[in-house]
Formats: structure tokens, C-alpha cells, sequence
């Protein structure tokens, strides 16, 4: 997502962090600890202990990115330094990709929540995700966008919801909840890492940014929102496993939590925080990725009088009918039960490990030291979760790598764009979401 010119002025620390940790937080955060638990018990545990490990190198690597690359675009960029113009071409793909699968499934958990406190099966839940993903994208063709200080709004509020729930749900805690550890099996683990790995994405969306911190920040920033994150995510997927029964639904998790830490009401107030993060969430989404649409499609038009060409720009309107129709088949397949959650959540989650794989083998390649050395082990861990993505994923993931090469072949014949300074100050401040 674009942010503004304001923006171009220096980062204090507390501000610095609380954007990476609003890059980190998400909607997915409503779903997943609850999923993972399903997938691999009490040993899931286990996945997100070392996906925190996994994020502290990604926060160094593409801190370092930030640095070696600046005026980037990001993660393409970043791909594209170190891989060439065609990985850079095929990341921003994989990027777009993420989104399209991933806007739907976002308004299906923000569904899943309402569906727990008003009653309804898969047809109800599917009905109010279509309508929020319809809402939302009502208001992206107004041009309505989520400004920077609206995210972080909704990253408080998510923050404020899980502590509310894990420390109110503390005293329901049974250690009985934690045997058998692993009652699917050590391979389960990877299957949950895999899952969890959506809500580790986003140390690349504010890297562009670490130029805007003075000499000496950086470090404390990073530490400031690692130690956050971790204590969230730690808490909440110990709350989940501790204080939720063996067996139980686990598709609302942070309802479920609530409702032990407030009583009723809880239930409702999970509702109401996962419709606004929903909204939010989805609309940042489509924010960000019309304007990679815009960079990734960019190409001469008609000639002016003066010989030169106005850029012809691609319909915004089109992509995001795209996204509707799409994200309405989407939201369909579980309804017909056709397919589950944990296999569309799979989609996502792989496009995004792509646009990782992509930055941290080129970040193998022009970085140097420790940073370098974390960059490879990134690298195999990476592949190592990728496997276990599953078939759909994995081939989608492949689909999409092809089309992004074909359809890349002619823009990538002409000589590259210049790059003045107004298009790097553009460029770095791009971030995903």
C-alpha cells in the first residue's frame, strides 16, 4: 500500500515499531492459532516457537534488504536485485495472486465469527462473507482506502482483543489440555508451521521504510516489535491449547477465549472486532495490490504531439471485479463443500512463501556476513515449509510462476525504465500489506 508524502519524514522509534507490528498482526490471527491446534495439537506449539526463530532472521534480511536496495519496491525489488527483472516481475505475480486467493478467505473467518454467536452452518457463513467481500469491494471502487493511522488502529484493536482473551482465559487453563502432545503425529508440525506461516508475513512491507531511522534505531525497533509479536503470539497459542478442550471446534478461537475471559458478551464482541478487522484488512489488501497492478502492467500508450507516450494504466475496475468474481468462487467451495479451510488457506499462504523464497535467495546473493548466512538458513526453511503446503498450493503457486513468465516476455524485451528520483521516492514507499 502506497503511503503518503507525509510520510517521507523521519520514523521516531514508537512509531517505526508499531508499523512493523502492524504489518506483522492481521485478521489471520482470528483463525489460524485455532487451526494449527487442530492440525498438530498441543504440538503446534513447537511450529510457532520456531517461526518466531524463522521471523527474527526475516526482520534482519530485510532490514539489510532495505538498506542495500533502497528506492525498491518492495519485495519485487528486492527479487529483482539479486534475480534479475523477470523473478522481480514473477514475485510481484506471486504477490497479486496472494491477495486474490487471500481476500476471500479473510472475509470467511470474519464470517465464522458472526455465524458463532447468531447460529448458521457453512450456507450463512458463506452468504456473510460474499456480503462483506461485495461491501469492501463497493467501497475500493469509490476509492475509499485504509490510511496508515486506520491500520494501526485496527492492529490496536486486534492487540487489545488478544490480551483481553488470554489473560481473562487464564484461569481456565488445564494441563490435562497438553496430552497427548502430538496426536497426529511429528509430521503434523510442518503441516501447522505451514498454516501458521500466513501470519509471519510481513517483515518485507515496511523494510523500504528503515532509511527514514537515524543511525543507531533500527536494532531497537526491530527488537521493540519482535518482542511483541512474540509475547502475542506465544500467549495466544498457549491460551488456545491450555484453556480450549481437547476436540473442541477450534474455528473461532479468539471467540471461544473471550467468552471464558467476559462471559456471553464475549462472543459478541469477538463478532463485532472481526467484522472491522475484516473490512479493514481486506480493503488495505486491495489498496496494495491495485498499485502493484499498476507497476507490474505499466506500458507506453498513444504518442502525445511531442513524440512521447502517456503510460496506459490497467482498469482498477476490471482487477477488482476479478478479485469479486474469484473471491465469490472462492468463498463458494466450502459452502458446497468442495473444499476445506485449511486447503484454501494453504493457497495464500504458498503464494506469499514464494514471494519469501524469491527475497531470500537473492539475499543470499548481494548481501554479505551473518546477514547472508541467515539469509541461506531462511532459505531452507522456506523450501522446508513449502513442501508441506500441500498439492493444490504448490501447483497454483507453479501456475502462477508460468503465466507471470509469459506474460512478462514482451515488457521484458525493452530496456528498463529510468529511475529518477521522483519514482524512487515512490518506490520506497510501497509496502504490502
Amino acid at each position: 500500500m502506497s503511503t503518503s508524502p507525509a510520510q517521507t519524514l523521519p520514523l521516531s522509534v514508537p512509531r517505526a515499531a508499531a508499523l512493523y507490528i502492524g504489518a506483522l498482526f492481521g485478521p489471520g490471527l482470528l483463525l489460524l492459532p485455532g487451526l494449527a491446534a487442530e492440525q498438530a495439537g498441543p504440538a503446534s506449539i513447537i511450529a510457532w516457537v520456531a517461526l518466531l526463530g524463522l521471523s527474527g532472521i526475516f526482520a534482519t534480511m530485510f532490514a539489510a534488504l532495505g538498506r542495500r536496495v533502497p528506492g525498491s519496491a518492495g519485495a519485487a525489488g528486492y527479487a529483482a536485485a539479486g534475480l534479475g527483472r523477470r523473478a522481480g516481475v514473477v514475485t510481484r505475480w506471486w504477490f497479486l495472486a496472494g491477495v486474490v486467493a487471500g481476500a476471500p478467505i479473510v472475509c470467511l473467518i470474519g464470517a465464522s465469527y458472526v455465524t458463532a454467536l447468531t447460529g448458521g452452518g457453512p450456507l450463512l457463513r458463506a452468504a456473510v462473507a460474499a456480503g462483506l467481500l461485495v461491501a469492501v469491494l463497493g467501497l475500493a471502487l469509490g476509492g475509499v482506502r485504509a490510511s496508515t493511522m486506520a491500520q494501526l488502529l485496527l492492529v490496536a484493536l486486534l492487540i487489545a482483543v488478544v490480551v483481553v482473551a488470554v489473560a481473562g482465559a487464564g484461569h481456565t487453563a488445564r494441563p490435562a489440555n497438553w496430552s497427548p502432545f502430538a496426536p497426529h503425529g511429528w509430521p503434523s508440525i510442518g503441516r501447522a508451521a505451514a498454516t501458521l506461516m500466513l501470519s509471519f508475513v510481513g517483515w518485507e512491507a515496511v523494510a523500504p521504510l528503515t532509511g527514514r531511522l537515524r543511525a543507531g534505531q533500527l536494532p531497537r525497533v526491530i527488537g521493540i516489535a519482535f518482542i511483541v509479536t512474540a509475547v502475542l503470539y506465544l500467549g495466544l497459542a498457549v491460551a488456545t491449547i491450555s484453556c480450549l478442550p481437547n476436540g473442541a471446534d477450534l474455528s473461532v478461537p479468539l471467540a471461544d477465549l473471550l467468552q471464558l475471559a467476559i462471559g456471553p458478551a464475549g462472543r459478541a464482541v469477538a463478532a463485532a472486532a472481526a467484522l472491522i478487522l475484516t473490512a479493514g484488512s481486506v480493503n488495505a489488501y486491495l489498496s496494495g495490490a491495485t498499485e502493484m497492478l499498476r507497476e507490474l502492467t505499466a506500458a507506453p500508450g498513444p504518442r502525445r504531439p511531442d513524440g512521447s507516450r502517456h503510460p496506459r494504466q490497467p482498469s482498477a475496475r476490471l482487477f477488482l471485479a476479478f478479485i469479486g468474481l474469484t473471491g465469490l468462487a472462492v468463498i463458494a467451495l466450502p459452502a458446497l463443500r468442495l473444499a476445506d479451510t485449511a486447503a484454501l488457506v494453504g493457497v495464500p499462504t504458498a503464494m506469499f512463501l514464494c514471494v519469501y523464497l524469491s527475497c531470500t535467495a537473492s539475499a543470499v546473493r548481494i548481501l554479505s556476513g551473518s546477514v547472508r548466512v541467515g539469509a541461506a538458513l531462511a532459505l531452507l526453511a522456506v523450501l522446508t515449509i513449502l513442501a508441506f503446503c500441500g498439492a493444490l498450493a504448490l501447483i497454483s503457486a507453479a501456475v502462477i510462476a508460468v503465466l507471470a513468465v509469459a506474460a512478462s516476455r514482451p515488457a521484458l524485451s525493452r530496456p528498463a525504465a529510468p529511475s529518477g528520483p521522483a519514482t524512487r521516492r515512490k518506490a520506497s514507499e510501497a509496502a504490502a500489506i
